[in-house]
């Protein structure tokens, strides 16, 4: 449990903000060019945040897309924004912070974010909230518990922005993927089962070993460096009743945690990932390309399926939309083990999820909480998720219409669409209400429902998706009503100890998994057994089952702060 005196508390007094703070700071910290102190001065005048992303941000123009002009124009603020590159997830840049003292003003840590808070980096946002952010507050007044650190630390560090309020899944984006091309030769064949996922493959590979000249690859991962937990790892567990909880598996009944690959089920999936290499179906560069390499792969048109999620490949199959080659991209399918089992993509987990946070180095953190709620009013989530009215959408007998033109560009010149428009790239800056939530004017607050994501669909799409009788790709997944909302929410985002040995234990079990899963599916078959049990067994002896009961307290104390009811 934290001390009090080690959380950073914000107190209005007589018309001045207050802030117990000491910590290291930015090079190029927020002065309000107008005032320079820390009330928030005047409204609108010019003043520039530091901002670290732990994602990438490709598309990052540095505000001068349309979108970010528009919320200078209107806010007087510009941001310095550096983002993670690859596949780091932020870890070395804030483990380097922490280290170091020197912060960006805004920083959106994800996972990193208990490092922040121990290093007393980040204020708690609990009363700039009350003071200055009614947008927030509207926003977020049903689930502030949802955004309090813990049930013994119970400041707010962090605004959710990566999942909406209310948000319905309207599409899927996860699953296995097969491209349209193979579908459509094979008769749209049933894919249910890895088994149906493997026959497809290898009907289509056998009749096409060759793709415009070059190898076909029936299936390839990504194995560069934590995108293994997307590609190769957590499909163990979704593919067999998992609800992608990360490393863990969580028993909805008793809330025990457990390293997911503990389970004697997910063994098979291993084992058929293993046949698989051992009959030419997996890519045999997977476990030791990049991910620029495995990207590559996917933008040649040559990859037939992978086992991942949309955002996870967007930016390679976003090049082959913009080469019109659409027969190359992918479908969605719930794949699962077997059968018996579920795909838990649809489940809910409420509001939850990765935010931004302001750090001590911020001098204005009265102008960067009326920033972000600013974002989080109905103008500025219209603005961040549609655009400019009349340029970018036209509003026609009271409802928000994207015309045509500017709808293929969107879809078929992803990249440089948002680069110059600056739609969608400032979706974490702010909290927003999700897909379904319609404004006051009766209109969705975003562009993902059902009758947008269908005109967004290329021709070859809606010809896959007409032969399995369905009009998005949701309809082939379980729904949210056969699955119950998940009391503690979103597990990436709980965060665990940085100090003692949860740490430690951690990174050991992490650097086995790294290098026994993918030698599991490289051995021979018959030494497969042999391998998996020397793992588990190396798990146990880091000290996996200490590690499991810290989070299993965890959980069960997050479902009692988030629910209210106490947990044995």
């Amino acid at each position: 449990m934290r001390s009090l005196n080690k959380k950073i508390g914000v107190f209005a007094l007589a018309g001045m903000l207050l802030i117990s703070a000491g910590c290291g700071s930015s090079g190029n910290n927020a002065v309000d060019s107008n005032s320079g102190n820390r009330t928030g001065g005047d409204e609108n005048s010019p003043i520039s945040f530091t901002f670290f992303g732990a994602d990438a941000s490709p598309n990052w123009n540095n505000m001068k897309d349309e979108v970010g002009k528009e919320i200078t124009a209107k806010t007087g603020v510009t941001l310095n924004a550096e983002f993670d590159v690859g596949s780091g997830g932020g870890q070395d840049k804030i483990s380097l912070m922490a280290a170091s003292g020197d912060y960006p003003d805004l920083i959106f840590a994800k996972g990193e974010l208990g490092k922040l808070v121990d290093s007393e980096a980040i204020i708690d946002l609990t009363e700039l909230i009350e003071e200055h952010a009614p947008n927030i507050k509207k926003l977020m007044s049903e689930n502030m518990n949802r955004m309090k650190y813990s049930i013994e630390d119970q400041a707010i560090y962090s605004i959710p922005t990566n999942i909406g309020v209310g948000q319905q899944y309207f599409d899927a984006v996860n699953g296995f993927q097969i491209q349209h091309r193979v579908l459509k030769e094979l008769g749209y064949p049933e894919v249910k089962t890895i088994d149906d996922f493997e026959n497809v493959l290898r009907a289509y590979v056998e009749k096409h070993p060759t793709t415009d000249g070059q190898p076909t690859i029936p299936l390839t991962l990504n194995a560069d460096g934590w995108k293994m937990m997307i590609t190769v790892t957590n499909q163990a567990n979704n593919t067999t009743n998992g609800m992608n909880d990360g490393e863990y598996h969580v028993d909805p009944e008793t809330y025990e945690a457990v390293l997911h690959y503990k389970r004697p089920v997910e063994r098979e999936y291993f084992r058929w990932l293993n046949k698989l290499y051992h009959n030419g179906l997996l890519d045999k560069d997977s476990f030791v390309q990049k991910e620029d390499q495995y990207k590559a792969k996917i933008a040649s048109g040559r990859v037939l399926g992978l086992t991942s999620v949309d955002w996870e490949y967007g930016e390679a199959e976003n090049a082959l939309k913009a080469a019109g080659k659409h027969e190359y991209t992918y479908a969605h399918f719930p794949v699962t083990l077997s059968e018996e089992y579920k795909d838990h993509a649809m489940q809910s987990f409420g509001v939850d999820g990765y935010g931004i946070s302001i750090t001590t180095a911020c001098k204005n953190p009265v102008r960067a909480i009326k920033f972000i709620d600013w974002l989080a009013s109905d103008e500025g989530q219209v603005l961040r998720n549609w655009g400019i009215e009349g340029k970018h959408y036209n509003v026609e007998d009271g409802v928000r219409v994207i015309p045509e033109d500017v709808l293929d560009r969107k879809v078929n010149d992803t990249n440089s669409f948002a680069k110059e428009t600056g739609i969608d790239l400032y979706t974490i800056f702010g909290p927003r209400y999700g897909d379904g939530v319609k404004d006051a004017t009766g209109n969705y607050y975003t562009t993902n429902f059902p009758e947008q994501i269908i005109a967004s669909y290329s021709e070859v799409e809606k010809e896959t998706l007409a032969a399995y009788s369905a009009t998005t790709w949701k309809d082939l997944f379980p729904s949210e009503e056969e699955l119950p909302v998940k009391e503690w929410g979103a597990l990436y985002n709980m965060q665990v100890p940085t100090d003692g040995d949860y740490q430690v234990t951690y990174q050991k079990t992490q650097d086995i998994i790294q290098k026994r899963i993918p030698a599991a599916i490289l051995e021979a078959p018959d030494k497969f057994d042999q391998v998996y049990d020397e793992f588990l067994a190396e798990l146990d002896k880091a000290g996996a089952r200490e590690m499991e009961e810290q989070y299993t307290a965890l959980v069960k104390a997050r479902v009692e702060l988030f629910t209210g009811k106490a947990i044995d």
